[in-house]
């Protein structure tokens, strides 16, 4: 009779954790599948209730900072497109706390801060977020150098320091002390990489298309854009995306 006393509790725990598992694997899986038919107000709402069972998942966590991140972009209102993207932030630097080995926590917080750039007015601030996205990128590439996205953004964050004005940099560097520079180089050398990675990338195809463009290689900056138009539309972003990629192919030919 003891030993059933002692037996039960325990089988009950297993139980109610095993279940708690499955739900939340059930819950990812849901999530993902909304994913892949552009849900992603949806998506992102499973993904809460993944975190409000288990607050540190890092899936969940990251997922979320993409989608606030994916959905403010598409606002047209400046102070809701900025909320969107202060709780992309919140929910990496959750992930960044929760796990900052894993390279997916320093991409989630590159890619968030990249996105406060678009939104910051104000410019030591701003040149703080332009340093976060190189350090949490470049930590994520040390972590894992096979990092699609990660590549992806740094190519980008070459791409747009490149294209700094003349006049900004140097108001940046007497201001701030500057910034570490940027080539048009390198911002192809990584987003060339990550179209290996991630072939279906279709934002990666759009900016290594105006790089190559910006430096003066018109044919591959037309084969990219060629390629480009005939990707399958994976996530809400893709069909603007590819709209943009076409007006800017047909300006070039």
């Amino acid at each position: 009779m003891k030993m059933m006393k002692f037996i039960l509790p325990v089988f009950l725990f297993l139980a109610a954790t095993g279940l708690h598992a499955q739900d939340v694997n059930v819950l990812l899986k849901e999530a993902d599948n909304l994913e892949k038919t552009q849900k992603e107000n949806e998506a992102l709402e499973k993904y809460k209730a993944v975190l409000l069972q288990e607050p540190t998942n890092l899936k969940a966590l990251v997922k979320s900072s993409e989608l606030n991140a994916s959905i403010g972009g598409r606002q047209n209102d400046k102070n809701t497109k900025r909320l969107y993207f202060e709780t992309a932030l919140a929910f990496a630097n959750r992930a960044y706390m929760a796990d900052s080995n894993q390279a997916d926590a320093s991409y989630a917080m590159a890619m968030a801060s990249g996105k406060m750039t678009d939104v910051e007015t104000e410019n030591k601030k701003l040149v703080a977020y332009v340093r976060d996205v190189k350090k949490y990128t470049d930590k994520a590439l040390a972590i894992n150098s096979n990092h699609a996205k990660a590549n992806y953004t740094m190519g980008k964050w070459n791409y747009e320091m490149a294209n700094l004005s003349g006049l900004k940099k140097a108001a940046v560097k007497i201001l701030y002390g500057g910034l570490p520079e940027g080539t048009l180089e390198l911002a192809i050398q990584f987003m060339e990489k990550c179209k290996t990675l991630e072939p279906y990338f279709v934002a990666n195809y759009l900016d290594l298309a105006k790089a190559y463009k910006d430096d003066h290689k018109p044919a591959q900056a037309i084969e990219t854009l060629n390629r480009l138009v005939k990707l399958p539309t994976r996530t809400a972003d893709d069909v603007a995306l590819k709209a943009e990629g076409a007006r800017l192919l047909a300006s070039m030919q």
